[in-house]
């Protein structure tokens, strides 16, 4: 029930009005009591309006509380009925903030389409957050919020067509609207490249012109695995800033290799963003020489017009010159590990007697060595397709030991190893698949490639000279540089800030669900990840605002489980608050507080 002011005989009349859906679910008003000219109260009242809007708030607040003792004491709530999701009114000041509601109707202004592209685009993601499912099973869904999503299943299969063509558009917009109010930082960005299967059998054919070149490469193909699948894959370059914010995707075929990746997508993302200089962090696998080169220029003391890099060094794929500095004991420098709190770090070491059993353990403090050198080293690059232009670059080398990273190594090692063995002696167990993680130590493993089975009559045997040259560098791991003039100190904190990376394909995987993938032209996947890549970009601003003071997997759980359920005549029962809900409410500027609600009530909760 609400005041409302009409006109009539050319004066204000004030009335109770009371709003509800008629058979067919249009809203209507009906007058509740009729309260008198707005001229003639004044002489009663000093602000008859203020006065009408409260005693109309009153008793809404006594109809609530009279439907609500009436469900309790006549039936049982179905929740499965009319229960929706309250929760994403945050995933909605976010997206709201981000600015894609006007971006897609900026984009929909030329369009012949009867459907709204942003509410397709809105479902997706705020679904993709909290319900991630496939596209048919998200439509389906679509009634557990309050938003009215008027359109078809095939409107949303028609909106991915334009999502795709939206991409770079919209991750500059994205950018434009987070890297001031987000303070985001670009001075290190760090890349990483994962992969996202596909339920189906067979890979992408490459579109080839009458000339038998390829004008178009196919999507889903075979490739190297991140869940060992034998599946069509698709990879996916990411780039991000300091703070962990995604910045830029790309995404390219299944069966090519991720180190050609890194170059063309950094170069895209700093020409669209108007980056001037990053130092780029990667893994060791985009440690080429042409990425070296690449990125910090041919003249190793100039870098005005170059970037900077920070790689994980393989030091088994090394020359032999590095192994042996890595081994060498003499330059290295000793310091002991404390934690944030300034207390020493210690493990256990195992105490044994003659026979070597373990007799107990000693607490002993944990030692990290580490040495570093500034190093000329010779690469060569591509060039028309040939490996033929020789560079020197001056690099800064850093050598890392750690006791609980040697244990963790040889610990793995023996754990594969142990498989291997198992393997040698009864291979009818083991397919390609089932094999994973312990063919590199054995001597002739061949398989089947229609049925992934080891053949008969191979004399298989363990790689002894292998597993005896990785014991020697169990502990040790490297990282090299362009940034010379750094600390190690320095290089070790930018290089471990890895992590975030490795965390947010963690997050599209698990949270996100973002494979296997449903969809399946190249248009459809482009859009696909186009709406988890906001989703996680909506995550990780949430994160920060919350302070990541909580897990993101708590912090969605949470958003899910603020439900409303209908009692009776518009009127919703909130069952569950807890501290992240009340930290939302500080931080957003809006109050979630209330065990009932009326429908006018949630409505302005969620600005529509």
């Amino acid at each position: 029930m609400y005041l409302r002011k009409s006109l009539s005989n050319g004066k204000i009349y004030l009335s109770f009005v009371q709003g509800y859906r008629d058979e067919f679910g249009k809203v209507k008003q009906k007058t509740i009591e009729k309260i008198g000219y707005l001229d003639d109260l004044k002489k009663q009242y000093d602000d008859p309006v203020s006065h009408f809007k409260e005693i109309a708030k009153q008793r809404n607040n006594e109809e609530i509380n009279e439907l609500v003792i009436k469900n309790l004491s006549t039936k049982t709530i179905d929740e499965n009925s009319c229960t929706k999701n309250l929760g994403y009114v945050i995933l909605k000041k976010i997206y709201s903030e981000l600015n894609i509601p006007d971006f897609l109707r900026q984009k929909q202004k030329n369009l012949k389409i009867d459907f709204s592209l942003n509410d397709v685009f809105e479902l997706l993601v705020y679904s993709r957050i909290l319900y991630p499912d496939s596209k048919l099973s998200t439509y389906n869904n679509k009634d557990i919020f309050f938003e009215k999503f008027d359109f078809s299943l095939q409107d949303i299969y028609r909106s991915l067509d334009y999502f795709s063509t939206y991409k770079n558009d919209l991750l500059i917009s994205l950018w434009n609207n987070t890297k001031d109010k987000y303070n985001r930082d670009t001075s290190i960005t760090y890349y990483d490249t994962t992969n996202y299967y596909f339920e189906i059998s067979y890979n992408d054919e490459d579109e080839i012109n009458d000339k038998g070149e390829i004008v178009k490469k196919g999507m889903r193909k075979r490739g190297p695995s991140k869940e060992h699948r034998k599946t069509p894959i698709v990879q996916m370059g990411l780039l991000m800033d300091k703070n962990g914010l995604p910045m830029y995707y790309d995404l390219f075929p299944g069966n090519e290799s991720e180190k050609l990746q890194m170059r063309p997508t950094l170069k895209k993302t700093k020409a669209k963003f108007g980056i001037d200089r990053t130092i780029i962090v990667a893994d060791r696998g985009q440690n080429t020489s042409d990425n070296t080169v690449f990125i910090a220029g041919k003249n190793d003391d100039d870098h005005s017009n170059h970037d900077g890099y920070v790689y994980g060094q393989s030091i088994l794929g090394a020359d032999k010159e590095f192994k042996d500095w890595a081994l060498k004991q003499d330059d290295f420098i000793y310091d002991e590990i404390y934690d944030e709190f300034g207390n020493l770090v210690t493990y256990k070491e195992a105490i044994k007697d003659e026979e070597g059993k373990i007799i107990g353990y000693e607490d002993k403090p944990a030692i990290f060595k580490h040495k570093s050198r500034v190093y000329a080293k010779k690469v060569q690059i591509k060039k028309d397709g040939k490996r033929n232009v020789n560079y020197l670059i001056y690099q800064k080398q850093m050598i890392y030991y750690s006791k609980k990273y040697a244990d963790r190594q040889k610990n793995l090692r023996e754990q594969a190893v142990e498989k291997a063995k198992d393997l040698i002696k009864n291979p009818g167990k083991y397919t390609q698949a089932t094999s994973y993680g312990c063919t590199k130590y054995i001597n002739n493993i061949k398989f089947n490639q229609e049925t992934g089975e080891i053949p008969d009559g191979l004399e298989l045997s363990l790689k002894l000279d292998k597993i005896k040259e990785e014991e020697k560098f169990d502990g040790y791991y490297s990282i090299v540089t362009s940034e010379k003039h750094l600390t190690d100190k320095e290089i070790r904190d930018i290089y471990k800030g890895l992590w975030k990376i490795e965390e947010t394909f963690k997050i599209t995987k698990s949270e996100l669900e973002t494979r296997p993938v449903f969809v399946w032209t190249d248009e459809s996947i482009e859009a696909h990840f186009l709406s988890c890549f906001v989703s996680l970009l909506i995550i990780r601003l949430l994160e920060q605002k919350l302070n990541r003071k909580y897990s993101n997997e708590y912090v969605i759980n949470s958003l899910v489980k603020y439900t409303s359920t209908n009692l009776e005549h518009n009127i919703y029962l909130q069952s569950f608050r807890n501290d992240v809900i009340k930290n939302l409410e500080k931080i957003f500027n809006i109050d979630l507080s209330h065990k009932y609600l009326t429908l006018s009530q949630i409505k302005k909760i969620l600005n529509f």
